[in-house]
């Protein structure tokens, strides 16, 4: 398979095809390769579902994939798989890379939560001076 951008290596899919589930009967399912590279490409890309490139199969496929592996856990099973093969060189998650949807920067109404305190600042006593009961 050609190395596109953003789509699995072959010593990734190594590693993750053993981990995905397996339902032998019934219709033969759309390539597992194939559908995570979409899944991955929407995810990279922050699109809609719909859009998807053809050459990953049904955006439909792809989202249903992802829903169930969800709630199943296969996806934080990828996650330690591919973290352990790189030895935990691999593993980043930042603002430039997942975006969030408009409605979800905001927290609800009247979930306010206490501020927390500066880095600095310490509850220990010894940090103020204080001296122990002696």
């Amino acid at each position: 398979m050609s190395q596109r951008r953003y789509q699995l290596t072959d010593f990734e899919w190594s590693v993750i095809a053993p981990l995905l589930p397996n339902k032998p009967r019934g219709v033969a399912r759309v390539d597992d390769r194939r559908v995570l590279n979409g899944i991955y490409w929407r995810l990279r890309t922050g699109s809609p579902w719909a859009d998807i490139p053809e050459r990953h199969g049904p955006y439909t496929t792809c989202y249903n994939r992802f829903v169930r592996w969800a709630r199943l856990g296969v996806w934080d099973r990828i996650f330690e798989a591919v973290s352990a093969a790189y030895e935990g060189s691999e593993q980043s998650v930042d603002r430039s890379s997942i975006r969030v949807h408009q409605h979800g920067a905001n927290a609800k109404t009247g979930a306010k939560r206490p501020p927390a305190p500066p880095v600095w600042v310490t509850f220990e006593p010894s940090a103020w001076g204080a001296r122990g009961a002696a």
